[in-house]
């Protein structure tokens, strides 16, 4: 079953994808003929049982894995063509993830945590300084360049990590479980923050989540369930 997304020339389309995985002499396989399109601009979310894919899924939309079979495209990049090395490289320049458990250096300030990115482009330091006092004025947590991990909540450190996330500019945002660890109102307040980047700056943004009220704040909600997509919904914004 292939989901189409209202555009002629998909920004990410999955073709025909295979993933299994060898335990010893076992074999499991995790997608047999995997199809989706996801037009530019969209915010889809991607639920299902755990178990169904959620995690290869997006393993494989960030070229961190790839398919036994199949095609993966991304813009006009073909991340099924590529050796680990060009996928590394694509996913520096062209998505960012952010992570249930927020991933941020304990050692670092707010402010060396979100230039991470950066470290990999041609920029100045000044120029790096910039874009990173531009991003966190942009998540709310101007003015705490100077703050380390262990000194902010859990919906502060979401916010660092998105800030991380988008500090390259990317055109693609990857959430997996990015409220999971959060109470209501900080998840809450995460996902209208995603949501604004997917409004007002255009990112793509996929979101895997078990979370019913997340899955209402994007655009479309796949679920996921051996190895098949069934969409629930579009435009619930």
């Amino acid at each position: 079953m292939t989901i189409t997304a209202q555009e002629a020339e998909p920004y990410i389309e999955l073709n025909g994808v295979r993933k299994g995985f060898k335990f010893g002499t076992e074999g499991i396989s995790i997608f047999s003929d995997l199809n989706l399109s996801i037009a530019r601009g969209d915010f889809v979310a991607v639920m299902g049982p755990s178990g169904s894919g959620k995690s290869t899924l997006l393993n494989i939309l960030s070229g961190i894995d790839s398919p036994d079979a199949g095609k993966v495209r991304i813009g006009k990049s073909h991340l099924d063509r590529m050796g680990e090395s060009a996928r590394s490289s694509w996913r520096a320049h062209n998505m960012g993830i952010v992570f249930q458990f927020y991933n941020l250096l304990p050692m670092l300030n707010t402010a060396q945590n979100v230039e991470l990115p950066l470290l990999l482009k041609p920029l100045t330091r000044r120029q790096r300084s910039a874009r990173v006092d531009t991003v966190l004025d942009l998540v709310g947590l101007n003015g705490r360049q100077k703050q380390y991990p262990n000194r902010m909540s859990g919906g502060q450190q979401q916010r660092v990590g998105i800030a991380r996330a988008i500090v390259a500019d990317p055109g693609l945002l990857l959430c997996d479980e990015p409220t999971g660890d959060l109470d209501r109102k900080s998840a809450n307040d995460i996902l209208e923050m995603l949501g604004f980047l997917n409004r007002e700056l255009n990112k793509t943004i996929v979101m895997v989540t078990h979370d019913p009220e997340a899955a209402r704040f994007a655009r479309r909600t796949l679920h996921l369930d051996k190895g098949t997509f069934i969409e629930q919904g579009m435009d619930s914004q």
